[in-house]
């Protein structure tokens, strides 16, 4: 979620299959120059793409969702697990299975948006590393094969007006909490007209632990984004600056002035 498109060509939405749920917005793609969006139903934009780099991360706030990257080591995240709450235009997605090559999973309510993602975004289909479930997310979380298997995970789940963030209680992010491995993280997007950092903050920091939370200075835009560990792990001023540093060099992300923004929440 960041801000309105700015013109270019609206595709025609897709149409939805027998049991896509009547109450889901449709799904739409523009493309404006080099970089192709996801709308649902509104002009806001849920999502881009470079369309000459398909696998790169475009929006700056998902760069930034990548920030759980300072405290891994890096010889380990090939092996690790990723999940993605909200599949937006897949950057989150595709970026851990291709790049980071990572076990991938993403959950994702709305079919059309799979099938436009597939269609129109360049994600690829399932098989054994990547998993694309279509279910509640706030149901999905819940259950047992998942407790305690994500290093990981991205939340960033919006309606099609981005007003504020869909699932964001204390009861929710302490079952991201259950999610995550002993040294995982999870990484949320927070932004709109209603959502208040604070209070979300706040709710986090009820189920992680105040001294687990770091944070990402707004973007132009307005999108916070906020890390909260399973385990409490923190990084001094030195070991910050070399560990985006190995994020850039390892995988091409444009960390240079995360030193400068990144932070204890």
């Amino acid at each position: 979620m960041l801000r309105k498109t700015r013109g270019g060509k609206t595709a025609a939405p897709q149409k939805n299959s027998p049991d896509v749920v009547s109450e889901l917005p449709e799904v739409s793609v523009s493309d404006d120059g080099e970089v192709r969006h996801l709308h649902l139903g509104t002009p806001w934009v849920q999502g881009s793409m470079r369309i000459r780099d398909p696998f790169e991360i475009e929006l700056e706030y998902v760069q930034r969702m990548m920030g759980w990257l300072l405290f891994m080591d890096p010889a380990t995240v090939a092996g690790r697990h990723a999940m993605q709450l909200g599949l937006g235009a897949a950057a989150i997605t595709k970026f851990c299975h291709k790049k980071l090559r990572m076990r991938t999973t993403a959950i994702e309510l709305n079919p059309q948006v799979l099938a436009v993602c597939r269609s129109w975004f360049k994600l690829p289909p399932d098989n054994a590393t990547l998993s694309v479930i279509l279910a509640d997310a706030a149901q999905e979380i819940k259950k047992p094969e998942w407790q305690g298997t994500v290093d990981a995970l991205a939340v960033d789940l919006y309606d099609h007006e981005a007003a504020a963030p869909v699932l964001d209680s204390a009861e929710f992010y302490a079952d991201c909490r259950n999610l995550l491995t002993e040294d995982g993280i999870m990484t949320v997007n927070l932004f709109g007209r209603t959502s208040s950092y604070e209070r979300s903050v706040e709710k986090m920091a009820q189920a992680f632990g105040s001294d687990a939370m770091w944070y990402f200075r707004p973007t132009r835009e307005g999108n916070t984004v906020v890390l909260a560990q399973r385990t409490p792990r923190a990084l001094d001023a030195a070991a910050l600056q070399a560990a985006s540093q190995t994020v850039q060099a390892r995988w091409d992300l444009p960390t240079g002035r995360w030193p400068k923004i990144f932070g204890p929440a």
